[in-house]
């Protein structure tokens, strides 16, 4: 389940990203892709962060009209960085991720700046207040994001039901230390 919810953000996201851009400048700043790129890796599923990098950093440059495959490339390879990280460091707490986010937005944009600039294409405007602006929107959006997508998990028990507790019955199967000291 936690699949499906995963690929209907991203869906939703590409497309979000497509209309927003359209609607207010400020939206331009937001990469909702690569936020849900980003959860997906911190997933523990290295493949499916990979696939998910790719089609969603393709389907950007499709809808966008830029260069294809820029976007694809750097989200592929965040994906994969972030993936790598959250395999061997535990980041399941939010406080963790919010520089994880921070960090994965700076690497995309310089990669994906890098390869324009790599194959003779000029951007528009100043580069870095542009990546500044987009890692701050993508951080503070993202977390929000992270916070919505964990509480609609369905993986988690819900509410008000007590639950059993278990640590009496770990106190029990507890053994003892067969060494003794001082006796």
């Amino acid at each position: 389940m936690e699949q499906v919810k995963v690929t209907v953000a991203l869906i939703i996201a590409v497309l979000l990203q497509w209309t927003l851009r359209n609607v207010a400048e400020p939206f331009a700043y937001i990469d909702l892709p690569l936020i849900i790129v980003v959860y997906a890796a911190l997933q523990r599923n290295a493949i499916r962060a990979i696939l998910f990098g790719t089609i969603a950093g393709l389907a950007v440059d499709a809808l966008s009209g830029g260069l294809l495959g820029a976007n694809g490339f750097s989200k592929t390879l965040v994906a994969y960085m972030v993936s790598e990280i959250a395999r061997r460091v535990y980041l399941d707490n939010l406080l963790l991720r919010i520089p994880i986010i921070a960090a994965a937005c700076l690497i995309d944009d310089l990669i994906y700046y890098g390869v324009h600039r790599l194959l003779g294409q000029e951007p528009v405007g100043d580069v870095f207040v542009i990546i500044a602006y987009t890692v701050i929107g993508t951080t503070i959006t993202g977390t929000l994001i992270y916070i919505l997508l964990e509480q609609l998990s369905l993986d988690k028990p819900r509410g008000g039901g007590r639950r059993k507790d278990s640590s009496s019955s770990r106190r029990q199967m507890r053994r003892r230390n067969p060494i003794k000291l001082g006796k």
